[in-house]
């Protein structure tokens, strides 16, 4: 063989093109050996002697048939349960494959894409979370550039939040955007920007950031349904809403006064509605009262009037006997609740009235014990 040359030529130092010298150490392979070998195994797989021109087109037949066989058997692919099969034929979709054991077109003329379509993938916004460090903590890196945001009444806020989506179409997040992560971070922060500039900081640092995070979701949703990424946002979450830490303290103490105000304000309209109903009660039941007294006066001067009016007519009739009545009925009236004592007048003598007040004796006699016993 050309190589294996006698002396120190040929090769640098005397050697083999396999570092070792000619004569000794490691030789090289005889290739007229191999070939032999190789023959010999042929004869074997084809028993029946030294093979002529047709064996040897079977054997290149059988060959062939392996070589094709196997490169069928290369569509065979598998679907994992989180994933979705993406199957392009010339580079063109073809179709979409569930999870499983699927087969495709071998290459070059069919190839298979298996995106994740269940995993949920997170976007961070405004921070950056790093690996677990010392003490298994997970670090934590502020991104002033993309934390701080202007509200709508003109003041910085200082926001963090997460993004949490996942692919709805595999065919439209393959083909349609180049690197969905940065789009949809892109579009996160664009759309959280456009929110904050139309709330107050008060609200968004306060009861206002559920409503955020709803908006936040919805208008992102839209926005990659326009993009046709083939991406279903699940979740905007905000992670923290303070004003920057350079007045975070002044802000505090004016969210405490705040506070303060709005404590005195209700209990001034507490106040207020309790007292207000009870005098308009008071004053409504004084109405009632003096206008029941004033249709009873008038009542009573009606029935004065009418009974008036009666007597005069009576009297108009009869004149001796209707004074006489209104006599008797006066002192009728008049008398009615006084002791009363009757003498004849020719019981007495001269100007001596015989009368023995005996009631009047009686209760001297007898006193009425304190307290109403006998």
């Amino acid at each position: 063989m050309p190589w294996n040359t006698q002396g120190g030529g040929g090769w640098q130092g005397g050697q083999g093109p396999w570092g070792g010298r000619p004569g000794g150490g490691q030789q090289p392979p005889d290739l007229e050996e191999v070939l032999r070998r190789g023959q010999e195994q042929l004869k074997r797989l084809f028993p029946g002697g030294a093979g002529g021109p047709a064996r040897s087109g079977r054997a290149a037949a059988i060959v062939a048939l392996a070589a094709i066989g196997l490169w069928l058997a290369s569509g065979f692919y598998r679907v994992g349960p989180e994933e979705q099969g993406v199957v392009l034929r010339f580079g063109k979709l073809d179709r979409l494959t569930g999870p499983g054991l699927n087969y495709r077109l071998p290459w070059p003329i069919e190839e298979v894409l298996t995106p994740q379509v269940a995993r949920v993938n997170r976007i961070e916004v405004g921070f950056s979370s790093a690996g677990p460090g010392i003490g298994g903590r997970i670090g934590r890196r502020e991104l002033p550039e993309e934390a701080l945001m202007l509200t709508g009444d003109e003041n910085i806020i200082d926001i963090n939040f997460v993004v949490q989506w996942k692919i709805a179409d595999a065919a439209q997040y393959l083909f349609n955007i180049r690197d969905p992560e940065a789009t949809v971070k892109a579009a996160a922060e664009s759309v959280m920007r456009e929110i904050i500039g139309q709330t107050p900081i008060v609200q968004a640092t306060t009861e206002g950031r559920r409503s955020i995070e709803t908006r936040a979701r919805q208008t992102l949703q839209q926005l990659m349904a326009e993009y046709g990424a083939g991406i279903e946002i699940q979740e905007v979450q905000l992670q923290k809403a303070d004003p920057p830490a350079d007045v975070i303290d002044a802000f505090r103490d004016v969210q405490r006064a705040q506070a303060d105000r709005e404590r005195e304000q209700n209990v001034a309209e507490a106040f207020a509605n309790d007292i207000i109903p009870r005098a308009r009660g008071e004053a409504e039941r004084l109405l009632q009262d003096a206008e029941a007294y004033r249709q009873e006066v008038v009542a009573r001067a009606t029935g004065e009037a009418q009974r008036f009016k009666s007597i005069l007519a009576e009297y108009s009739k009869a004149r001796d006997v209707t004074v006489q009545r209104l006599y008797l009925e006066t002192m009728e009236e008049v008398l009615k609740g006084m002791s009363k004592v009757i003498v004849e007048a020719q019981a007495g003598v001269g100007s001596v009235v015989p009368y023995l007040p005996l009631p009047e004796l009686q209760q001297r006699r007898n006193p009425q014990p304190q307290g109403g016993q006998p």
